[in-house]
Order: structure tokens, then C-alpha cells, then sequence
């Protein structure tokens, strides 16, 4: 499985990079209004900084704005893929995009149906939020699991992104249902290395080995 940082704070996507793990990177306006730059200033730092998909969101609604908006941000570097939402007009949208070569992620996904319809679209990518379904009470996994067999059954193309990754267990279960990406934000990322008993075990040999020398 890939693995994605959620984010859009160039010093951070700089450290995580640096340990090899990082595949690509989502942005949409929320994480980009967080770091009260230009967009698309942003864009293009983090897609010299990791060499994979690098997600842009449109801030249109309609189709046609959507398509202009799209044209107009995948010409910022040859990584770049276009975040769409899952409405009508952005399905049309994309359609109409992934005929042009312009790679697509279709962004709140919530069900199946959603993900079938963005995937015959022509969708490089669907994003289902894997913590927002949580919050309402809905089964996320299961969302997960049926849009992979969906993807095997039928020969699509369309890669998972599971979103709304909030912790460690989230990216372990979307993992092990075969989504092939999970985006996951920066202070997750860092959590996902630790564990008490690995960091007690470290300091334990540290000790031996002080008493050793000694």
C-alpha cells in the first residue's frame, strides 16, 4: 500500500520525505487555507520536494468552471492531479478531464455507488473518508472492501485513496482490505512509528550498554 501525506505544510512533507515512505501528497482548500500562503505557490514547493501523484483541489461547482479550473492547474507540473468533488457536475467533469489526460481524484466518496459512478467516469483516484463515515455511525471498512472487489470485478483502473485517516488503526485496516493508498496527515504520520515498548526497549539497551563499557 502507497502511502500519502495530507497536508500541505512544506516543512513537514520536507522531514517525512526524507524517510523514504512517501509516495505522494493530497491537498483540498481546508489544509491550504491552514497555511495562508498561495495555492499555487504551495502546489509546486511540494511537487519539487516528493516525486508521486501530487492532489490540487478545484474550487468551482459547476462543470464547466471545474474543467477550466482543472486545465489551468495540471499545466503547474506533470504530477499533478486534479481533485474533484462527488457531484454531478464534478463527474461530468471528470469525464470529460480523463479523456484529455488529465489525471482525476474524485474526493467525497461516501458510498458505493459514488465510487462505481466516479470510476466509470474515469476517475484516476477515489477518496472515501474513512473517519467522517465513523462520526455517523456508518461502517467505513466495509465501504472499503466492497468498492476493492468492485475495482478487481471489473478491471477498473481507479485506485482507493482512503481518507479521513485519524489514526494509526485506521491506515492497519484499510491496509489489510487492499486500499491501495491511504492519505494520512503529518501528526499521524509520526505517531505511526512509535510505541511505548519500543521506545522502554531502547532505553533499556542504552542502560546494558553503558554498564557494559563500564
Amino acid at each position: 500500500m502507497k502511502f500519502f501525506l495530507d497536508t500541505a505544510n512544506v516543512e513537514a512533507i520536507k522531514a517525512i520525505n526524507n524517510l523514504g515512505l512517501v509516495d505522494g501528497v493530497t491537498t483540498n482548500p481546508t489544509i491550504i487555507s491552514r497555511e495562508g500562503r498561495d495555492f499555487e505557490t504551495v502546489i509546486k514547493e511540494i511537487c519539487d520536494i516528493v516525486d508521486g501523484p501530487i492532489s490540487a483541489e478545484v474550487t468551482a461547482l459547476g462543470a464547466e468552471e471545474m474543467v477550466e479550473q482543472a486545465r489551468s492547474i495540471a499545466k503547474w507540473h506533470k504530477n499533478i492531479v486534479v481533485k474533484i468533488p462527488m457531484t454531478a457536475d464534478g463527474l461530468k467533469a471528470t469525464n470529460i478531464l480523463s479523456k484529455e489526460g488529465i489525471k482525476t481524484n474524485v474526493t467525497l466518496v461516501f458510498t458505493v455507488s459514488q465510487g462505481l459512478m466516479a470510476m466509470k467516469a474515469g476517475a484516476t483516484y477515489i477518496s472515501p473518508f474513512i473517519g467522517r463515515l465513523e462520526d455517523i455511525g456508518s461502517d467505513p471498512y466495509q465501504l472499503i472492501e466492497d468498492l476493492r472487489e468492485i475495482i478487481d470485478l471489473y478491471g477498473f483502473e481507479t485506485e482507493i485513496i482512503s481518507a479521513s485517516i485519524r489514526n494509526a488503526a485506521h491506515v492497519e485496516a484499510v491496509a489489510k482490505l487492499g486500499s491501495h493508498i491511504a492519505t494520512i496527515p503529518d501528526s499521524v504520520f509520526e505517531k505511526m512509528s512509535l510505541h511505548p515498548l519500543t521506545t522502554s526497549g531502547i532505553d533499556q539497551f542504552m542502560k546494558d550498554w553503558e554498564a557494559f563499557k563500564k
